[in-house]
């Protein structure tokens, strides 16, 4: 946690989305909340820890109802920001809700800034850092294994994983500087076995964090996919199926699709930008000018998607167009689709190389899924309670890593204990930066600025 001094305002947001609603909720929180709402809201019964009052919203001017709320209360520190906060529910009208925000902020309350109320939360030891991160991972979850990770997260995973691998940090520097503070008396100077035995114990899990990054990223960014191919190989009726919907126009007469035709589909929870792109074809042959505009576009798409689909028409066989495609993709991530394969029978030999699928009956289509999430998360899976999910986290983590094995080879080498020890103070501060405790301000308010107003 930083140093920074704990801000006693009494802050307030709507904590719903904006618009319309059925209900919409006014979130206020430090000490005084109470009062605050209690000046604004005229309640059947006082405030309790824990309890929904039922109550009305009261036009300061007329005294008049201007609507029905149910108020809850929470005491610190058990609450949301470890503060005490109060909710105030009533319909969600952007009126109603904007008169409760107003009639607080006239009451001594501030209006919230972007993630404050998390942040608070977090500076008062609620949660560590990486939940915090979660958070806004949860809200801004489109598919359910994205939510499904960011609970994890939410949860403490993290946290569980590195304390244990801080404790043996911290045991590792305790015991060196007891060697070199207290020689006098007896305690022996550790050995460089082992200085370097320890050290290889806490980089293991450590290493296993940072392996799990190539799937916590792309379940938290998702990827890009583009369908790529000659005229009439079927990459529209192919992009069809992976969105499962008719999307895409698909016509016997080849060169259907003239512009790139996007969709955002889950494949395997994974969020991806799928990318149907115009046909390509030999330019030596006359083209019009909307064909050249798609084919320009086709090879941007190529150019900036994570992974590349190349379709091949099965019964037409690999043709010239189709390998030159496939030879410019070398050494990037990408798939050769044998599409069309209903038409071909049982296959006879092994000729084809690549993925065998038919758009039409769905056949492979589930592998292909399978194959092109693998490619991207390096066949990593949610399979561990704890994952790397942002590139912050996996700096930290790599930070660690690094001064750790340096702190080993400088064992090895014969360097002072004292040389070693700044190495392994350099790796525990790479950790504490991970959960938060010795972040800078500018890293929390890089983070907390991206959080809705009113989380």
């Amino acid at each position: 946690m930083t140093d920074a001094v704990l801000d006693e305002d009494v802050i307030v947001a709507v904590s719903t989305p904006p618009g319309r609603g059925g209900i919409g909720v006014v979130r206020v929180s430090g000490a005084g909340a109470r009062e605050v709402v209690e000046g604004l809201v005229r309640l059947r019964r006082p405030m309790a820890a824990g309890r929904a009052r039922f109550g009305f919203v009261i036009d300061s001017v007329t005294d008049e109802v201007l609507d029905e709320a149910v108020v809850t209360y929470f005491a610190a520190p058990h609450s949301y920001t470890g503060e005490d906060v109060v909710e105030v529910s009533l319909h969600g009208s952007p009126a109603l809700l904007e008169y409760v925000v107003r009639g607080c902020c006239a009451r001594g309350a501030r209006l919230a800034r972007a993630g404050e109320f998390t942040e608070r939360a977090f500076q008062r030891g609620r949660i560590d850092l990486t939940q915090a991160e979660a958070v806004d991972d949860l809200i801004q979850s489109v598919t359910l294994e994205q939510a499904r990770v960011a609970a994890r997260q939410l949860g403490g995973g993290l946290a569980r994983v590195v304390a244990p691998v801080k404790a043996l940090l911290v045991e590792l520097i305790a015991g060196m500087e007891a060697g070199i503070d207290f020689a006098e008396d007896d305690i022996d100077v550790m050995g460089v076995g082992a200085i370097r035995a320890a050290i290889a114990e806490i980089v293991v899990p450590l290493e296993a964090l940072l392996r799990s990054f190539a799937y916590g990223r792309v379940v938290r960014e998702g990827f890009s996919l583009a369908i790529v191919g000659k005229p009439n190989a079927g990459k529209s009726s192919l992009f069809n199926r992976l969105v499962e919907r008719e999307r895409a126009i698909v016509t016997a007469m080849p060169g259907t699709t003239r512009d790139l035709v996007t969709e955002t589909v889950s494949m395997e929870g994974i969020p991806v930008a799928l990318m149907d792109t115009a046909g390509l074809r030999d330019t030596a042959l006359p083209l019009d000018e909307a064909e050249q505009m798609g084919m320009v576009k086709s090879r941007e798409a190529m150019a900036e998607a994570d992974i590349v689909l190349v379709v091949v028409d099965s019964a037409a066989g690999m043709t010239v167009e189709d390998e030159s495609v496939i030879a410019g993709l070398a050494g990037r991530p990408h798939v050769v689709v044998w599409n069309k394969w209903d038409l071909m029978g049982l296959p006879t030999d092994d000729a084809f190389a690549g993925l065998r699928v038919s758009a039409l009956t769905g056949d492979g289509i589930e592998t292909l899924r399978k194959v092109v999430v693998s490619m991207v998360t390096a066949g990593g899976g949610a399979s561990s309670e704890a994952m790397v999910t942002n590139v912050r986290q996996q700096q930290a983590v790599l930070g660690t890593i690094t001064a750790l094995e340096r702190a080993g080879l400088a064992a090895g080498s014969g360097v002072p204990h004292e040389m070693v020890l700044l190495d392994l103070y350099e790796g525990l501060g790479e950790l504490d930066s991970l959960t938060g405790v010795t972040t800078s301000d500018d890293v929390l308010a890089l983070i907390f600025s991206r959080f809705c107003i009113g989380k």
